[in-house]
């Protein structure tokens, strides 16, 4: 890998980096490669995470400085930094952070353009802020260990999949960029916060939700008993598992002689024990057994041939191997100075200039006499900007930024959703009929807030003036539709940019847009299982099991969001609009970053799920106790000794045994009082969450008034953001609601909206 050439995108922005785990340091690794200059500080013992796999792409592209923040000559070199950086990024809870004068108060005033990002267990602004900032213990607490069905037994489940972890990355590497963007036109910084909780609330949108005059849709959602789409997991003759989406296997020729050549009554009854329906899915059960029949190759070769979606359920890692993801540089090859040759996750997205590895993973403390004659003087006080009078205050960090959402089902209109959050003026464009997810209100509701809603038969020749005007009006366009259709509706790059040369455009897409799979069909189920989730999340020795988060989805749309912000942020500098590029499999393998492909072609290590589902060592599990669940966090040699002695254990392994006769509060105090981490894993919390007065101070609840469901409330701000509004006003949309304002608005006149409509070319609520 090559340093990122001049021009780059973040070029002269300096990121000091002061965070752990998966989230901080994956966004600032996220930044480095756009351009910035990401100093991580860490202790003079190093980083605990360093002896992890997932250190080598979560830190790379970056510089190590050693400096010990509990020294007050530490402290001081933490503060030489912070004078000339652009961003500090870091995980200190509030009460850390005051004893140590790096709280948000302080560094406003000792540096008012320093934006600062922390990416804590709870929002910074919650009444559990200085919780641990752990992913389990944060998860259990929310209730989300609950909220999916182990494979084979009662209870709450260990989440293996760190979705919250990775939403909150992007999450965190979308504030800061919007703060940036806000910065560059009125010269301040400002707090750019998430966290693991607003990770987590990210794919639970779509699942909690409370209405006045719910539709049965909304009411019923997707019961986490019904277990969604693990039922189109096929197993094949060879013991490997496939995981098809609709139209299903019924549209392939070898799955019609199957079917015509068995017994009709056995047929009939195979699909009569199958406990439920599913559209596309007409002999669900019958399909079960004939998908034994063949082998996963054989059938993978059928399905793709005719065009049905459709994935192996892979093991973690699998993915870095993947030639598809190799074409579009969602892998690459690193030279590791101390781990040799490997091959990496690589870059979710494709952007111009493009992400770039600047450097591997670097040494403890390798470039502290560097950087610290290096940052003398802020680079950024050089970019120009529009004069300070020629610019109003916003009270949102895109104010005034105007996107036309042409997207569907969710990897799309998520990213846009995520846009209306932070301030920008979206426009949904929908099909006359609507997007194909509004047969299910629980999902589409989770992706569309914040935006006002035009309902267009856009086949029709009359609709094109309108759809032009559109894409006329708009600063940024935003769809996941197949490129093919894309094109035949005047919805590609091409004609946007004819039109409209100033707008960005990005395209979702499921493998990217380059390699032989670029304009396949691809759903969440077909990544979670080609990335290792299923196998992974299912346990030693069950068969996958799919996720109902739907996190595949909801990370490839933040990874858009991020992408058009970076384009956004290179636009005003430059004054180059471009396309950029997101896609499922993108956001899929970087997920597997806790390992790496070393040059033997052998796997890095990483934590497997036990075969109950309970945990993946003796002290990172959740435990059963006499009147409840307790999760606990130990992973230190230390702690790990303060919990056997705390319990009265010789040997962990008796763990949980011990516990099922102990009540779990006298556990929870018992471990605490020893500093072991630990909380509780509660169940049941959709209404406790909305109910919580500290959830709805912090924003975390957000309510709204909805047209046919009368008040609505959802999970809230992902983002807190001190000066600047999360700004939720508008609840999701019922088709066509806003067709005649928006007509109007774009200067269509009456006469020619009354035939749009009569005509059934537009469609008004």
């Amino acid at each position: 890998m090559t340093e990122a050439g001049r021009g780059a995108i973040l070029e002269g922005i300096r990121i000091v980096d002061l965070a752990n785990a998966i989230s901080g340091p994956v966004a600032t690794m996220l930044l480095a490669e756009a351009g910035a200059d990401v100093v991580k500080v860490e202790p003079p013992s190093g980083s605990p995470d360093r002896a992890l796999p997932g250190f080598r792409t979560w830190n790379r592209s970056k510089r190590s400085v050693v400096a010990d923040v509990d020294t007050d000559a530490g402290l001081a070199v933490v503060h030489r930094l912070l004078a000339h950086a652009d961003v500090f990024v870091h995980d200190l809870v509030p009460e850390r952070s005051a004893a140590l004068g790096l709280d948000d108060a302080t560094l406003a005033r000792l540096y008012p353009r320093l934006i600062v990002s922390s990416v804590l267990g709870w929002p910074i602004n919650h009444a559990r802020a200085n919780h641990p900032v752990d992913d389990l213990l944060t998860l259990a607490a929310l209730g989300i260990c609950d909220e999916q069905m182990p494979l084979n037994r009662e209870g709450p489940i260990y989440i293996r999949a760190t979705f919250a972890s990775w939403a909150a990355a992007y999450l965190a590497a979308i504030a800061i960029t919007a703060r940036l963007l806000h910065r560059h036109q009125h010269g301040r910084g400002g707090p750019a916060h998430t966290s693991l909780v607003q990770g987590a609330l990210v794919p639970m949108g779509m699942h909690w939700s409370r209405a006045e005059h719910p539709s049965e849709g909304l009411a019923v959602g997707m019961p986490k008993v019904t277990r969604g789409s693990q039922w189109t997991l096929f197993e094949c003759s060879d013991g490997l598992w496939v995981h098809t989406m609709p139209p299903g296997p019924d549209r392939t020729p070898l799955m019609q002689e199957l079917l015509a050549a068995m017994d009709p009554a056995s047929r009939d009854a195979a699909n009569a024990a199958v406990p439920l329906s599913m559209n596309g899915y007409e002999n669900l059960g019958a399909n079960r057994l004939a998908m034994r029949e063949l082998s996963s190759a054989q059938w993978l070769k059928e399905l793709w041939e005719h065009d049905v979606p459709a994935q192996l359920a892979g093991d973690y890692g699998d993915v870095l191997l993947d030639q598809q993801a190799r074409a579009n540089d969602y892998v690459i090859d690193l030279d590791d100075p101390e781990v040799g040759r490997i091959t990496v996750a690589g870059f979710p997205f494709l952007i111009d200039p493009p992400l770039r590895v600047r450097r591997p993973a670097p040494g403890l403390g390798d470039h502290t006499a560097e950087v610290l004659a290096e940052w003398s003087t802020p680079v950024d006080a050089a970019v120009t900007r529009p004069p300070a009078a020629a610019i109003k205050p916003t009270a949102t960090p895109l104010e005034g930024l105007r996107v036309l959402d042409a997207g569907n089902f969710l990897a799309g209109p998520y990213g846009a959703q995520v846009l209306a959050d932070l301030g920008a003026t979206v426009i949904k464009l929908e099909a006359a009929t609507g997007d194909p997810m509004r047969f299910a209100d629980w999902p589409f509701a989770g992706c569309q807030r914040g935006k006002r809603d035009i309902a267009l038969n856009l086949k029709a020749s009359a609709a094109a003036p309108v759809r032009d005007a559109l894409i006329r009006w708009a600063d940024v366009v935003h769809h996941n539709l197949r490129l093919p259709a894309a094109r035949k509706l005047g919805l590609d790059g091409e004609n946007v940019r004819a039109l409209n040369p100033n707008a960005i455009f990005c395209h979702v897409s499921s493998y990217g847009p380059l390699g032989e799979r670029a304009d396949w069909p691809g759903y969440d189920q077909l990544f979670q299982a080609q990335c290792g989730w299923e196998t992974l999340g299912a346990g030693e020795g069950n068969s996958p099991m799919w996720h109902r988060f739907g996190f595949m989805d909801h990370l490839c749309a933040l990874s858009s969001a991020l992408a058009t912000l970076l384009a956004r942020y290179h636009q005003l500098r430059t004054g180059q609009a471009q396309d950029v590029r997101a896609s499922l499999l993108g956001a899929g393998v970087l997920t597997n970053s806790e390992t790496y492909v070393r040059d033997d072609g052998t796997l890095a290590p990483y934590a497997r799920l036990n075969h109950d589902q309970t945990g993946v060592s003796e002290g990172r599990r959740i435990v059963g106790t006499s009147d409840g669940w307790i999760a606990i966090a130990a992973d230190q040699p230390a702690q790990l000794s303060a919990l056997a002695e705390a319990l009265d254990l010789t040997d962990l392994s008796h763990l949980e045994p011990a516990l099922r006769g102990r009540g779990r509060d006298d556990v929870i105090a018992r471990l605490t009082a020893a500093g072991v981490p630990c909380g509780y894993v509660r169940l049941e919390q959709k209404e406790a969450f909305f109910d919580d007065l500290a959830n709805q101070a912090s924003g975390l609840v957000a309510r709204y008034h909805h047209r046919t469901w009368g008040a609505l409330e959802q999970p809230g701000a992902l983002w807190c953001l001190g000066d600047l509004e999360v700004r939720l006003p508008l609840a999701p949309p019922v088709l066509g609601e806003h067709t005649v304002e928006i007509l109007r608005e774009l200067g269509i006149g009456a006469q020619q909206i009354e035939e749009l409509l009569s005509s059934g070319i537009a469609v008004a609520f």
